[in-house]
């Protein structure tokens, strides 16, 4: 008894070891990130100053209402509430474009962006409030999230956190990057998907047979998602300019760039998520089964992770139709109000893209059930062997 207690205590700890050792790894590996510029933050007008401003006054005497849109401009007084002018009250115009989309109007005690040209002496010489300054609530719904997590997750959630904003990091400063700069983006977004697969897996399940077990099923998941998109994408005849932005992005001097790879690189970027979760799902569930049950074998493991697989897949693959279908519910809705016929819509581009998406994501959602199920009754099972026999 001592014997074993002892050995349970030696596992448990370097478990914990490795658990630490790599979640040091990954908040280093964060760091970097945050302080590696990407090469793109001087783009802007160097003469441009950004800063926060309070709304003191309005003069709405120059917009004009024309049915639903405004039009015109808005004068709008504001008080600098940091940067080099701080404490400065200024005035700018707030153009009206008449596109509900991006005009807004100010109220006094709003808080402004505000964006200052300099003049060759330093001085103000036009002032914009760009927009509505909403970055102190998106800080505060972020770190409500965080606070959430780690309260009803203890170290799994501050792991699963850590892993969050590894996965924001290396969008933002190694993938948006490097597609900019023309990197294949195939290959590049295969490659970042499966470092965040492997990340996000190994923080949150633990170095470990578990761990792996996921991690090949996520990775052949999104294979097979990526497989499929590369190849309707052709099937369908649809190309990356229905992405958000696309054509404002080749006016912006990138029109090298190949939009339609670009597309496909998304799709499975995007069901990558439910991927791993459905991996997780089933790997958690069995690598349970098994050390309760060490002498099952693969086959009798195997069936038990399809019948976990089965039992998650359904509302897994509606989560994906679900948000999808929602982020265009607007134009599915205009459609309908138009009285277009069903055919046609699902015929227009955009429609088609999200078919696309919510069922590629859904196949390999399908598929990544038994490869996860596969991989953990081949290690998952001998693992249980050998802890028994040793044991």
């Amino acid at each position: 008894m001592p014997k074993f207690f002892s050995g349970a205590v030696c596992m448990c700890c370097g478990r914990w070891g490795a658990d630490a050792l790599l979640t040091v790894v990954f908040l280093l590996l964060c760091l970097g990130l945050w302080l590696i510029p990407t090469g793109f933050e001087q783009r802007l007008d160097t003469d441009a100053v950004s800063c926060r401003g309070r709304v003191v006054e309005t003069d709405d005497s120059e917009v004009q209402r024309l049915g639903m849109i405004l039009a015109g401009e808005q004068d709008v007084t504001l008080r600098l509430l940091d940067g080099p002018f701080q404490g400065r009250v200024v005035r700018g115009l707030n153009p009206l474009l008449g596109q509900m989309d991006r005009d807004k109007i100010f109220r006094p005690g709003d808080t402004a962006l505000v964006v200052l040209t300099l003049d060759a002496k330093g001085e103000i010489r036009t002032v914009n409030p760009q927009d509505h300054h909403r970055l102190g609530a998106e800080l505060l719904l972020l770190g409500m999230f965080a606070l959430l997590l780690v309260v009803f997750g203890g170290w799994t959630g501050a792991k699963a956190l850590l892993s969050f904003v590894f996965a924001a990091l290396m969008i933002w400063k190694a993938l948006v990057p490097l597609l900019l700069k023309g990197v294949p983006p195939l290959p590049l977004c295969l490659g970042v998907t499966s470092l965040l697969c492997g990340a996000i897996i190994f923080l949150v399940a633990g170095v470990g047979r578990k761990g792996v077990t996921a991690f090949l099923g996520a990775l052949l998941g999104v294979l097979v998602s990526g497989t499929l998109a590369h190849l309707f994408t052709n099937t369908l005849h649809l190309h990356g300019a229905i992405l958000p932005f696309a054509e404002t992005l080749l006016y912006s001097g990138y029109a090298h760039l190949d939009l339609t790879e670009i597309f496909v690189a998304a799709v499975f970027l995007a069901s990558s998520g439910a991927v791993m979760d459905l991996a997780m799902d089933v790997a958690a569930s069995m690598d349970e089964v098994v050390s309760k049950n060490p002498g099952m074998g693969r086959g009798e493991a195997f069936f038990s992770g399809l019948r976990v697989g089965r039992a998650v897949v359904g509302t897994m693959t509606t989560t994906l139709l679900l948000a999808y279908s929602g982020g265009y519910i607007t134009l599915l809705m205009a459609f309908m109000a138009q009285g277009v016929p069903l055919t046609n819509t699902f015929n227009l581009v955009y429609v088609a893209g999200e078919v696309l998406k919510t069922l590629v994501g859904s196949f390999g959602l399908v598929l990544v059930a038994p490869f996860t199920a596969g991989a953990g009754a081949m290690i998952l099972v001998r693992g249980a062997t050998q802890r028994n026999q040793s044991g």
